[in-house]
Order: structure tokens, then C-alpha cells, then sequence
């Protein structure tokens, strides 16, 4: 979806935040949104997007009721914000020191030292870091198309140089020496190319780290079958699976294989033998990693997004036949990741897959980032389903709408629903109510 973030009218911002919230809180496609601003700009934008999806049946009126608060929720803090500080913070370009070296090294150079989490390059714009959730303007002029270029081309290899020209699209990671590990998301827009450098941490994280609860670490434990980790862009999903495989890392003896598009934490092998694989760079396809990856000898498979029928089938066989597998879902809800992965399939072979992923899914845990009380951090609240014996009927009876209400009858059993753990968070003072109410599945509740 970021080429549709990025490609959104740069006049209309609060239609183009409305679209964004509604593709990342995974309310919306991002081919639902296109559709949707299309119809718009027949009409010359003079209708607005909440409508137009409303009437095409894109969201109900509840999901644009969640989406209309969330996006004056946003209007509003960042109002606020800008009474508080009237001018945009600015980073100096002094910091960048002598101009010998890439401009590009001195940019992630200053993005280290400043604790950015992000940095984003394109063309008609300074260069911006996300510092503290925050865009700052580094104090230079507004790139020109050929500069943007450049500043993205030191950072590539000529072959990486030729599949973006090719593509248009290239995600991988970056090791710049001395100063650090970054995901690099490269796209073409219409000004030009542009890039986001997301910065890694040094070392993965761990769980405490992560603010996770504690109930997480308990998939670490399994020996076989499947656990997904689900949810929007951006909450996280990656630095879980990290932190589940520094876990196990660091207490059993056990071989573990990934396969990920690109390699964004770096494992060393501790207890464990950690294999890393990047899609592209060392091996063509996800799916013919994993086949390899089952002649490898593993204990564990990480096998990043489960992204269409090849790969969820190779998951589930891998997990039948007596191996630890881990991967990532882009779907909101645990009880939604489960119908999303059957109804995959054509409806002939749904009744086989049913049997598998009853009987190979072990756990699913789905998250979503919230903001803290003192807007000025994010915290994770997290849905964990356990596939019990009732569970695993149900999946097999092709009775989906029956495990929500299970999994909040099972709290006792280390299940924990969505809107209870955004109650834990209001309760404890890290998250305000009526945050609570726009990321949970009953707003209700926090009324």
C-alpha cells in the first residue's frame, strides 16, 4: 500500500488521512482505497472518501464512525502539538561535519545520532527523520529528482540499482558501516524514486523490551506445529517474531531456518545453529526456501509472510510432520487470521485445509500499537488465541464466528481478547479510554 500512501492528492489531507487509517488499521484494501479516491476525482473530489466508501460497501457505518474519530483524535493531537511548538523541528545541517564523505552516510549518520526511527527521502521535500513519533525537517532545501536519485544510489549495489529501475519496488536491508543496520523500502513516484530507511537495532529485541505480555513468551515453548503473529503494518509484527527467536535462541538447542524478505534482525547462534535466508538475495522465492528448508534438517521454521496458497500449504506440511513453525499475517484478529488463511483456497479444498490448520495451529497472536497516555510513545495491546481442543473443533467445523466467544471464555487457559487487553491498558494508566475505544471490537465497552 505505500505507493498509494505516497500517490494520495497532496490537497485534500484529511481525505488522504482518512484513506491511511483505514488501510492501516486493515479497515480498508489498499485496492478498496484506490477504487474509492478514483470515484473521487471523477466527481473533482468533491465528494468525500468516508462516503464513497460508505456506499460501496467498503466499510459499514460503525467502521466510519472508528474512522472519522481516529482521524479527528489525530487532527487534534497534532493541533495541539503545533500551538506547543509553532515551528516544525528542524535538524541542522551542520551536524552533517565535513562533505567529504556520501551526502547519504551523513544523513543516517545524523538519523543515528538524533534516535530516529525513520527516515524518508523524496523528491520536493527536505530530507525528514521520525524522531519520538514525529516528523523533523533536516535544515537543507527541498530535493530535486535527480538528487533524490543519487542520495538512493549510493546506497545500492548496480544490480539493486537495475531491479528498482526495472520494478519500481524493492524492499531489503541495508548494513551501512559504522553506523548501522536499516530497512530499506525504495519505490518510484511521480516526481521521481523516494525512499524509507527504517533504522534496526543493533541486537534483537526481547519481549520485556517490547512491552509484550508476559503470556507471549509461552509460544516460545512449543516443539511443533503453527503459530501465526498477525496485524496492521507496522505494529510489530517482525520485532515479535525477533524477540520469540532470541527466546529460543537463547534456551534451547535447536536449528532454526528463516526465510525473509529482507533479513532485518541479525541472529547470532547462541544455544541455537540460526540460518538466515533473504528472498532474492539467497533464494528466488519464499516457496522454494521453505521446500529447501525442510532438507536442512530444522527444528524451527520462521517463514516471515504467509503470503498466498503455495506458501501456507508448505507451512502447514511443515508443521504436520513434526516441525516449529513462525509466521507473520497482515489481518486484524485472531479469528479473522484463520478464516483469511481457508478462504485462501478454493472452496474444494477448504474442507482439507480446515482439518490441517486445526490440527497444526498451535497459537495466534494478534497485536495492534496504541498510543500511551502521554502521547508521546506507543504501546502494544495483544490478543492471544490458544488452539484448544474446543478451538480446534471449531476450526474443523468450519464454525469461525463461535471462536471469538470462546476465546473470551477462556481467559482462565492464557487467552487474552483484544478489548480485554485495552482494558489492562486504560486500568493501568498507559492508554486513555477513549483511545481505548477506537482500536477496540466493541467500542462499547469503553464507553
Amino acid at each position: 500500500c505505500r505507493g498509494i500512501l505516497w500517490t494520495m492528492k497532496e490537497d485534500d489531507p484529511q481525505c488522504g488521512l482518512l484513506g491511511r487509517l483505514g488501510v492501516y488499521y486493515g479497515l480498508i484494501t489498499p485496492e478498496q482505497l484506490a477504487e474509492a479516491m478514483r470515484i473521487q476525482g471523477q466527481y473533482g473530489n468533491t465528494r468525500r472518501l468516508g462516503e464513497i466508501l460508505l456506499e460501496k460497501g467498503f466499510v459499514d457505518q460503525a467502521e466510519l464512525d472508528r474512522l472519522l474519530y481516529l482521524q479527528r483524535l489525530y487532527l487534534e493531537r497534532h493541533s495541539l502539538a503545533a500551538k506547543k511548538a509553532p515551528d516544525r523541528p528542524r535538524i541542522s545541517d551542520g551536524a552533517f561535519g565535513e562533505r567529504r564523505e556520501p551526502a547519504i552516510r551523513r544523513i543516517l549518520a545524523v538519523a543515528k545520532k538524533v534516535g530516529a526511527s525513520d527516515v524518508h527521502i523524496h523528491a520536493g521535500a527536505p530530507v525528514m527523520l521520525r524522531v519520538a513519533g514525529q516528523l523533523a525537517s533536516v535544515k537543507m532545501p527541498a530535493l530535486e529528482p535527480a538528487q533524490t536519485e543519487r542520495l538512493i544510489g549510493d546506497l545500492l549495489s548496480p544490480e539493486e540499482q537495475k531491479a528498482l529501475a526495472e520494478t519500481g519496488d524493492l524492499e531489503l536491508a541495508l548494513d551501512v558501516s559504522g553506523i548501522g543496520r536499516f530497512r530499506a523500502s525504495l519505490y518510484r513516484e511521480r516526481r521521481g524514486f523516494g525512499a524509507v530507511l527504517r533504522a534496526i537495532p543493533e541486537k534483537p529485541p526481547d519481549l520485556d523490551g517490547l512491552r509484550l505480555p508476559g503470556m507471549v513468551a509461552r509460544v516460545a515453548a512449543f516443539r511443533e506445529g503453527l503459530v501465526l503473529v498477525t496485524g496492521p503494518s507496522g505494529c510489530g509484527k517482525s520485532s515479535t517474531l525477533a524477540a520469540l527467536v532470541r527466546l529460543i535462541n537463547e534456551d534451547r538447542r535447536d536449528h532454526i531456518v528463516t526465510v525473509e524478505a529482507p533479513v532485518e534482525f541479525v541472529h547470532e547462534s547462541l544455544c541455537c545453529i540460526v540460518n538466515q535466508r533473504e528472498v532474492r538475495r539467497h533464494t528466488d522465492s519464499f516457496a522454494a526456501a521453505l521446500r529447501a528448508a525442510l532438507c536442512e534438517d530444522p527444528d524451527i521454521i520462521v517463514a516471515g509472510e504467509l503470503w498466498d496458497v503455495e506458501t501456507v500449504t508448505l507451512a502447514l506440511g511443515a508443521a504436520e510432520t513434526g516441525h516449529f513453525v513462525m509466521a507473520t499475517l497482515h489481518i486484524s484478529g485472531a479469528a479473522r487470521a484463520i478464516s483469511h488463511i481457508i478462504e485462501l483456497f478454493p472452496p474444494a479444498d477448504q474442507p482439507h485445509v480446515r482439518s490441517m490448520l486445526a490440527g497444526a495451529l498451535r497459537a495466534v497472536i494478534y497485536q495492534q500499537l496504541v498510543p500511551t497516555a502521554d502521547g508521546h510513545g506507543l504501546v502494544p495491546a495483544v490478543e492471544i488465541l490458544m488452539v484448544t481442543p474446543g478451538v480446534a473443533r471449531l476450526i474443523r467445523e468450519d464454525r469461525p464466528d463461535e471462536i471469538q466467544a470462546l476465546l473470551l471464555a477462556h481467559r482462565a487457559h492464557g487467552m487474552c481478547a483484544m478489548d480485554d487487553s485495552l482494558a489492562e491498558l486504560v486500568r493501568s494508566g498507559m492508554v486513555r479510554q477513549e483511545v481505548a475505544r477506537c482500536f477496540a471490537s466493541d467500542p462499547r465497552r469503553f464507553d
